[in-house]
């Protein structure tokens, strides 16, 4: 497993798109915490990002590349577009999708709505040059602490990818979720899953 410092990942882009683009699974820094991440595209990689974290009920959140992305394949309305001009910041907007092929079905168990983000981190404009979503969910086994640094990954998890895309340590909490989806906004702080 490499660890690679943005300045690493801005040189070796095309090498690392190219990982991500065939199902690698990595680590991923956001404005919050570190996000366990693959491609949204690739159902295996989805698939093992389960197996790794002991998660198969609860859907993942993606990466979004980028606001057009979330209007392409998300509904969207004038409450929706109050919270997506938010971004990018530490949220986690939940949309009724539009277009169900966006995503793998494995990333939100084949229902009709998906968490998006836009994290305010300089990895977001990386995600954006891939133009692929990106599954981001809390690097740990469901219920145990989630990943801030390098020093508290789990060894379990840290053989299960394939590299680090390392920011130091975060000291902030998982991003608010906003549901979107019933008519009425309803925030909820993020857990650990």
């Amino acid at each position: 497993m490499r660890i690679l410092t943005k300045e690493e990942c801005e040189i070796e882009n095309g090498y690392i798109s190219e990982k991500i683009s065939r199902g690698t699974i990595f680590i991923h820094p956001t404005d919050t915490i570190y996000g366990l991440g693959c491609n949204a595209l690739r159902a295996e990689a989805v698939k093992k990002i389960r197996d790794i974290k002991e998660s198969y009920e609860n859907p993942f959140s993606v990466i979004a590349p980028s606001k057009e992305w979330i209007l392409e394949n998300c509904h969207v309305n004038d409450k929706g577009m109050g919270w997506l001009n938010k971004l990018p910041g530490p949220l986690t907007l939940i949309f009724k999708l539009k277009n169900m092929d966006c995503i793998s079905k494995d990333v939100n168990n084949g229902l009709d709505t998906l968490g998006v983000r836009i994290p305010d981190n300089w990895f977001s404009e990386f995600i954006k040059w891939l133009d692929v979503p990106i599954i981001t969910t809390s690097v740990n086994k469901t219920k145990n602490e989630f990943m801030t640094s390098v020093e508290d990954l789990d060894g379990s998890i840290k053989g299960s990818v394939d590299f680090i895309v390392y920011d130091g340590e975060k000291k902030g909490s998982p991003s608010k979720i906003v549901n979107l989806t019933k008519g009425m906004v309803v925030e909820t702080p993020r857990n650990s899953n």
